[in-house]
């Protein structure tokens, strides 16, 4: 049994290999633990050995490795996606900081907007000091 914190998912695949079945209890549901006066590791285990024994021990649902692997994979994804928008407007914000107009084409990224881009000189800023603005 594994209470239902951030990496239970990757501590259940670590032990599922070697293990009977791995259960991962649905802590804020386990209100046995949470309101416990005294709290260790040994007792909260004890707990929820108790609770399962009896029947009465909440679970979190545990998706199949295909269905794990796949949203890692949507979450790498995201994540990526994020960086290139985050990077996509920095290239924008120092475009504008050194007053180039904005580019012609449909996307400044697509091989049109990069090209455009190309031919475009940026002045050299003198550290501390900004560049004047209009």
């Amino acid at each position: 049994m594994v209470e239902a914190t951030a990496n239970s998912m990757a501590v259940s695949r670590v032990l599922a290999p070697s293990l009977a079945p791995v259960i991962i209890a649905n802590a804020r549901q386990v209100k046995a633990i949470a309101q416990a006066p005294v709290k260790t590791d040994k007792i909260d285990a004890g707990t929820l050995a108790s609770l399962q024994a009896a029947g009465y021990l909440p679970q979190i649902w545990t998706p199949h490795a295909e269905t794990d692997r796949k949203r890692r994979l949507v979450a790498r994804r995201y994540q990526v996606a994020r960086h290139r928008t985050r990077l996509k407007n920095e290239v924008h914000s120092i475009l504008h900081a050194h007053l180039i107009p904005k580019c012609p084409h449909a996307d400044l990224f697509n091989a049109r907007g990069r090209a455009w881009l190309v031919t475009r000189q940026l002045r050299t800023m003198r550290r501390g000091h900004r560049s004047a603005r209009p």
